[in-house]
């Protein structure tokens, strides 16, 4: 059984900075991507960033320039620093792994006040 643990959501004010993490744990074999999505109420789901196993990484376009993805293969874990937060920024915050199968994990909340 695969399990995603997420940590780092919380509430801040607009221009402020939140980090997340995530860490992936059970059987899961040669992850290849790993990321984040979220969801806004009443919006669909969007890619906020993804990163490989080699470090390449892919950025929505909203958070171009003010989030940055990163990993540690080692320990099967991947990290997201939201820096210039904005309300828009608000949502629920999904950690995602892929390999053989993409996995999810169950969502934090980054609630960012005006």
């Amino acid at each position: 059984q695969v399990q995603l643990v997420e940590s780092g959501g919380g509430l801040v004010q607009a221009g402020g900075s939140l980090s997340l993490s995530c860490t992936a744990s059970g059987r899961i074999f040669r992850i290849s991507a790993m990321g984040w999505y979220r969801q806004a109420p009443a919006k669909q789901r969007e890619l906020v960033a993804t990163i490989t196993s080699g470090g390449s990484t892919n950025y929505g376009d909203s958070v171009k320039g003010r989030f940055t993805i990163s990993r540690d293969n080692a320990n099967n874990t991947v990290y997201l620093q939201m820096n210039s937060l904005t309300p828009e920024d608000t949502a629920v915050y999904y950690c995602l792994v892929t390999g053989a199968y993409t996995y999810w994990g169950q969502g934090t909340q980054v609630t960012v006040s005006s």
